[in-house]
């Protein structure tokens, strides 16, 4: 099911070329995550910046989180699917290298709890985040962790946690566990199961790349989304 890129080459241009200034920092988060605003020529917006030094040491993940969110938009790209707001690398941004991603505009009092309850006609989305998930092996995805923008679409945040070599998968979305996946998702995933794309294999160890199409072989043997079989692949807080 191939959405295609909702935000177009400009706004890719403008993370990556702009000028960055910290506004203040995003106090919702463990590590430090910061609201900034990039700026090129007439052209401004805002975006959400990780930098390493912000990183919380981890027992299970290498430094450098802002990697794995760079890399899961680069498998949202490579998928077709438009999930990951565009996300870039800047090693000149002011508090050093970090992740630079586009900031979504819209309620922030919606997250995925809510988008299940209340708008049945996201759920084809939340499905598909729910697959993209297992794929990424996202150890993350809070509620709060799912947006909808000012134009319906549905948007998936926060991936610092993903690409582990064992299986990690934490998860709030699991309404849809043992649904059927449509045909053309399973399609679009396939094309993973031969090859990783080199710049998303580039931001990952030979390890996970293996890993990842492992799970990929996996699901289109199943051709049916996860169950959790233990009641405990959560992760907290759930929102």
């Amino acid at each position: 099911m191939r959405t295609g890129n909702l935000v177009s080459g400009p706004e890719l241009t403008l993370l990556t070329e702009g000028r960055v200034e910290v506004l203040g920092r995003i106090m919702s988060g463990s590590n430090a995550t910061f609201l900034a605003e990039v700026s090129c020529g007439g052209d401004a917006a805002w975006a959400v910046y990780k930098p390493e030094a912000g990183e919380r040491p981890l027992s299970d993940f290498d430094a450098g989180l802002y990697r794995r969110e760079r890399a899961a938009y680069l498998l949202s790209e490579a998928l077709g699917w438009g999930i990951v707001p565009p996300t870039v690398v800047r090693a000149d941004a002011p508090l050093g290298v970090g992740s630079l991603q586009w900031f979504i505009e819209g309620d922030h009092q919606e997250h995925y709890f809510t988008l299940y309850e209340d708008a049945p006609e996201t759920h084809p989305a939340l499905a598909q985040i729910a697959l993209f998930d297992y794929v990424a092996n996202n150890t993350d995805r809070k509620s709060g962790h799912v947006l909808r923008g000012p134009d319906g679409h549905i948007w998936g945040i926060d991936h610092g946690l993903c690409f582990a070599v064992p299986f990690k998968l934490r998860t709030v979305i699991w309404e849809f566990a043992g649904d059927p996946i449509p045909q053309a998702l399973l399609d679009d995933i396939g094309l993973l199961a031969g090859a990783v794309p080199g710049e998303l294999a580039a931001l990952l160890d030979d390890a996970e790349v293996s890993a990842l199409q492992r799970r990929v072989q996996r699901i289109l043997r199943e051709t049916v989304l996860p169950v959790d079989r233990t009641g405990m692949r959560y992760p907290w807080p759930l929102v």
